[in-house]
């Protein structure tokens, strides 16, 4: 059976233990295995931010492509480095799949750059290894696996916030583990990153993964390790974990096909959106 947030809060802490139990019963894969294959995911997501950060190649639209190694060659204004590494990094990932490049779907190609982003940015800001994230990796799985049992995570089925809704909670969660957070705090940070994503709809310009969603994924890596900062000082989200997933699924019912990955309404119906559009033959 697949878990619910409400299990993995109930879960001995580390959550991770937990959901890596879970999965192998059910799988029949042992947890060498298991643990194997997500550290194989990780070097994954590693190797597109590296390939994303070195180059200023465009997509296949011209929209996006230089965006991440720009942000990541700029100077430091904010004098945030772990701001700027986790948005550099969303947006790698995000332009490497613009450009039809090597990308790990988390929880889809749309919403690939949240976690590497936001997970991977806290770990290289914390000089910790690949070999760190794996539990955390783990559990971000059993997080995606828990939302996608009471809604839809595609942008077409539910809105942008099915996808990078999901992307975040899953993100924060891992963020949290990654910190020492419990079980309890792992699953509200995923919460609280989840509904402060509630109506966000999908509207990408000429129907291309790429504007907004390549930014889109640099602002809410930054949303997910926000939302871990929050879940570590013990702050929770007032609904229920659950409840918060069936009010976003009720919400994702309710919008308009316009707003659902049809490029018929937001920022693809828009005067450049509807030019790049005739542009491109769409």
């Amino acid at each position: 059976m697949t878990p619910t947030l409400a299990d993995i809060q109930a879960a001995p802490t580390p959550a991770s233990r937990w959901v890596l139990e879970q999965d192998c019963q059910e799988s029949g894969l042992d947890e060498g295995t298991v643990r194997a294959a997500m550290l194989g995911r990780i070097r994954e997501m590693r190797g597109s931010i590296e390939r994303g950060l070195q180059t200023d190649a465009p997509s296949i639209t011209g929209m996006v492509g230089w965006n991440a190694r720009g942000l990541h060659e700029a100077p430091d204004v904010l004098q945030s480095p772990l701001l700027k590494r986790v948005q550099a990094y969303a947006m790698a990932v995000n332009e490497e799949n613009a450009r039809m490049g090597r990308i790990v779907a988390a929880p889809t190609a749309g919403s690939a750059g949240t976690i590497p982003g936001a997970l991977l940015g806290v770990a290289d800001h914390l000089g910790l290894p690949d070999e760190a994230l794996v539990m955390p990796m783990v559990l971000a799985a059993g997080i995606g696996q828990a939302i996608s049992r009471q809604m839809f995570i595609s942008g077409a089925a539910g809105g942008c916030q099915a996808e990078i809704g999901s992307s975040a909670a899953m993100a924060a969660a891992a963020v949290t583990e990654l910190l020492g957070g419990s079980s309890r705090a792992c699953v509200h940070a995923a919460t609280m990153a989840l509904m402060n994503t509630i109506g966000l709809v999908c509207d990408p310009v000429g129907g291309f993964v790429e504007v907004p969603c390549v930014s889109r994924n640099a602002f809410f890596a930054v949303h997910a390790v926000s939302a871990a900062q929050l879940a570590l000082a013990h702050l929770e989200s007032f609904i229920p974990p659950d409840e918060v997933v069936t009010a976003m699924a009720q919400v994702g019912r309710m919008m308009p096909l316009e707003l659902r990955e049809t490029a018929e309404g937001g920022l693809a119906q828009t005067p450049t959106g509807l030019a790049v559009t005739e542009r491109m033959g769409r």
